[in-house]
């Protein structure tokens, strides 16, 4: 069977029911789906919501985007974030530095930046990475940029809310520190999400598919964001079906 609409669409429309009651969601740099999600939310909320990209002209007030992201956080005016990582464990940290024993790194990615600080200050902060793989879903991190869970007694109003990849989403516990498979997306399986996934995982003995985006919202996304998103990232919006 082939799908009315592509991978990039369907994450799209996952992340804008994820945003459902944010006031303002904030979009790190080269993130186009996430960017997209949060624009078709701001759309489906009638522009009640504020969008924050960085890299951005058009969305984006900010004069020192770093600094200003940060400070906003800390003064619980973002409501949700996006995080990935070179690789992402079953408590929920994520890795941005490389693979190896630190400093002397096999693969060295870009690095950590402000991503701990966000992590713990921001209410939803959703992991997101498309590429589902053993690779990246680790048993534990080589080196933990952002950790998932804190110490009892740690300040912490934000943290991990949840994970979504290319083949389905997955809810976290923050009581018990874990991951539970909540939805797979369509034509993928728990069996094949199991043998992708490093990291032990719950999930009930049913789950469902992903909801399919709408065709109205699928409208939305092949016009008027199409549109909106091409202001950042010309490239991506190239691959909407028109």
């Amino acid at each position: 069977m082939t799908l009315a609409y592509s991978r990039a669409e369907l994450l799209v429309a996952v992340i804008a029911r994820l945003l459902e009651g944010c006031r303002h969601v904030t979009v790190g740099a080269s993130s186009p789906i996430p960017g997209a999600a949060a624009l078709l939310r701001q759309e489906l909320t009638k522009g009640a919501m504020r969008v924050t990209i960085l890299g951005s002209n058009r969305y984006n007030a900010y004069t020192n985007g770093g600094v200003e992201t940060f400070d906003m956080a800390a003064q619980g005016r973002i409501d949700a974030f996006f995080l990935g990582g070179g690789q992402i464990d079953g408590q929920g940290n994520i890795n941005l530095v490389g693979t190896g024993t630190y400093p002397a790194n096999e693969v060295r990615w870009p690095g950590s930046f402000g991503s701990a600080y966000l992590y713990y200050l921001v209410p939803k902060v959703i992991l997101f990475r498309e590429e589902h793989t053993r690779r990246v879903l680790v048993p534990k991190v080589d080196f933990i940029s952002a950790p998932g869970v804190s110490a009892p007694g740690v300040y912490r109003p934000g943290g991990p809310y949840g994970l979504l990849t290319g083949l389905g989403w997955f809810s976290f516990d923050k009581q018990r520190h874990r991951f539970r498979l909540e939805s797979v997306h369509p034509e993928h399986s728990v069996e094949e999400i199991r043998d992708q996934t490093g990291f032990e995982f719950d999930c009930a003995a049913e789950v469902p598919f992903t909801s399919a985006p709408e065709p109205e919202i699928l409208a939305l996304i092949r016009g008027r964001i199409r549109n909106e998103i091409a202001e950042t990232y010309p490239r991506f919006a190239s691959t909407f079906a028109n």
